[in-house]
């Protein structure tokens, strides 16, 4: 039987049913308009898709996130529309209370980017993989192009309809193992916050469903606009994806040091050169002793760390000042513009010249709106 994403591309390749909205993404301010100002003004459709038994902190993730950004004018990036498998009505949550949801099936239809947050009444979604027909009627109704993205066990939907075959996706780690035995065509990664691949994006559980958001706004519109949300938000404006999720020793024993302070005099003075031994003797430490410790509360090695917060830095500059591409190499730590360029290529995609023709007026227009 076909998956839904097999009739979603025969829909749109052999013409038996609607074409997509000729408009699509790129006419909205989402991924398809960086600038968040689209000649004729129309945002970025995120709808959410609600299903029985949902968590309602991550269902009220993408609200808070997505409905932050503006334009210069003020206008809303994003439109955000929660809908339901069923006709509007009451959805059912862990907790000890239902929501009403204003919105059926048929808003998945108009839908530039489709969020799918957890549920813990999945039903034959969890136990056999297999999607109920409610449920992969709603899927089918999906524009061919549409960003897709889930949070936590909300994995299981694109899983069950096809969305992610050969491709990554993570998960919360504590169902990922099971999650992997039931989608082997799926390549899990339990050790990271979320995935991009692309057009579909997936998460680890709670939390880390606000990092996947930041990311897509950080994606779309720069990394000014997604640091003034975060900041609204009171959130930390950037945990890369790659980080782990959980940290086997997430605060050190009470009379071991930590790297709190290597990494804040690291943070004032990236334009310089650091060494790890420069790093290690800010907590005096040995520098296997310090490199253990760091990657124990961080995820991720000291170079790794030093690389990913140059690159944020340089992106800031490229967006919100006029400084030439070498002297934001300078100011970012990577002494040439070459090795900038490999950088940003590598983490990115884009050369920092690229970065900056797409970013650089979003950042003018949150500096407008602040």
């Amino acid at each position: 039987m076909d998956s839904v994403m097999d009739r979603n591309r025969n829909r749109n390749r052999n013409g038996s049913e609607e074409p997509a909205d000729p408009e699509g993404p790129e006419e909205r301010g989402g991924p398809g308009d960086r600038a968040g100002l689209p000649r004729a003004y129309r945002p970025h459709r995120v709808v959410v898709l609600a299903l029985d038994g949902l968590l309602p902190f991550e269902l009220g993730i993408p609200h808070r996130i997505f409905g932050r950004p503006s334009d210069a004018a003020g206008r809303p990036l994003y439109e955000v529309v929660t809908c339901s498998v069923r006709p509007p009505g009451p959805v059912r949550t862990d907790a000890d209370f239902s929501i009403v949801v204003e919105h059926g099936p048929e808003a998945l239809a108009g839908a530039d980017t489709v969020v799918v947050p957890a549920s813990y009444e999945l039903g034959p979604l969890y136990e056999e993989g297999r999607l109920t027909g409610e449920l992969a009627a709603a899927l089918a109704r999906i524009r061919p192009g549409t960003r897709l993205a889930s949070i936590c066990t909300g994995v299981y939907v694109l899983a069950a309809a096809g969305y992610l075959d050969g491709r990554p996706a993570t998960t919360h780690w504590a169902d990922a193992e099971r999650f992997q035995r039931l989608f082997p065509r799926i390549d899990v990664d339990a050790d990271v916050l979320f995935i991009d691949d692309g057009d579909v994006l997936t998460s680890a559980g709670v939390a880390a469903g606000i990092d996947l958001c930041l990311h897509m706004v950080r994606r779309d519109h720069g990394t000014a606009v997604a640091n003034d949300v975060a900041r609204r938000t009171v959130v930390p404006p950037h945990r890369d994806g790659g980080q782990a999720q959980y940290i086997h020793r997430p605060v050190p024993d009470a009379p071991a040091a930590g790297t709190t302070t290597a990494r804040a005099w690291a943070l004032g003075r990236l334009h310089e050169p650091i060494q790890l031994r420069d790093m290690a003797e800010q907590e005096a430490m040995s520098v296997r002793t310090f490199t253990r410790r760091f990657r124990e509360e961080t995820g991720v090695s000291p170079g790794q760390w030093l690389t990913r917060q140059r690159v944020e830095r340089a992106r800031h500059l490229l967006e919100s000042t006029d400084l030439s591409v070498d002297q934001v190499a300078q100011e970012s730590g990577f002494g040439t513009a070459q090795s900038m360029r490999q950088h940003l290529q590598a983490a990115l995609g884009v050369t920092p010249t690229a970065y900056r023709r797409t970013f650089r007026t979003a950042a003018g227009a949150t500096a407008a709106s602040a």
